[in-house]
């Protein structure tokens, strides 16, 4: 992402960071409940390409689907990509690979996956068209691309109180001001058909899927996810510098998010647009 107020008041290229709080909600994250609608269409021997593959949670499940194919992921951050190769290791995916790389330069010849994929990292790339040129670039006549982006304005927390809603004053509309501040795409998800036919792809296919929280367990992790991230000192400089919101908002939003916990009608669910298009 490029470097402006935004992420140099944050300290990194990235809106959500590498935060230990951040990292244990991609931990939460497999292949099984958020690449379903990729699933049908593997095979094994096919070679798949996963795109800002984070600590490789959903490549290795990607892996397994395509084995004894290869799975290459790609992230920016090399921390992430230490964590995917152990858990690589860990798990005896002996084909999958993982290494550093810019998703818009990427380090492979034309033509030479069957698959590619991406999970929430369209969102964040500031040039959505120059990704998926790339992407393009690398998939095989009739390959296929696969994309999941949450989409902010049909995510929520519930009851609302001054958590949840895309205007006003509201840390989930603070949230997606800065996501867009940093060059991100806050809707993306429901943009994603639009994206990927504007590229060039072909038989696109968008379905929508909602991530919840309802447990006991579940509340208090988002709960955690939310003060480590949102409220860390880094986040609440950035959104201040940019003018989005006071230390005054921060705190009630604080105290909020605790009540909201233990609200005996609490939920929350997270809205993600996923699409499948075909390489001509």
């Amino acid at each position: 992402m490029r470097r402006d107020d935004a992420t140099d008041a944050a300290t990194s290229t990235y809106t959500m960071g590498y935060g230990p709080e951040f990292r244990k909600m991609l931990e939460r994250r497999n292949a099984a409940n958020c690449a379903a609608h990729l699933l049908p269409y593997l095979s094994p021997g096919m070679r798949l390409l996963d795109l800002g593959c984070g600590p490789g949670t959903i490549s290795v499940g990607l892996a397994a689907a395509v084995a004894p194919g290869a799975m290459h992921g790609i992230d920016m951050e090399p921390s992430q990509i230490e964590m995917a190769n152990a858990a690589a290791t860990a798990g005896g995916h002996g084909r999958a690979v993982f290494q550093v790389g810019d998703v818009t330069d990427l380090p492979f010849e034309d033509a030479s996956f069957d698959v590619a994929h991406c999970h929430a990292l369209l969102n964040h790339a500031p040039d959505t068209q120059a990704v998926l040129a790339e992407v393009k670039r690398v998939l095989k006549p009739g390959g296929l691309f696969a994309a999941r982006e949450v989409f902010g304005d049909s995510s929520f927390l519930e009851p609302a109180r001054d958590l949840s809603g895309i205007t006003g004053d509201t840390v989930w509309a603070t949230f997606l001001k800065l996501l867009a501040a940093n060059g991100g795409h806050p809707q993306m998800g429901r943009e994603l058909k639009g994206a990927l036919v504007e590229a060039g792809f072909v038989n696109v296919r968008a379905s929508a899927s909602f991530e919840t929280y309802d447990t006991a367990d579940d509340l208090a992790f988002l709960r955690g996810l939310i003060i480590g991230w949102f409220f860390s000192p880094l986040t609440m400089e950035a959104a201040m510098k940019l003018g989005l919101a006071s230390q005054e908002q921060f705190d009630r939003w604080s105290a909020s998010l605790d009540a909201w916990m233990y609200e005996p009608g609490a939920f929350a669910a997270f809205s993600w647009g996923e699409a499948i298009g075909r390489k001509p």
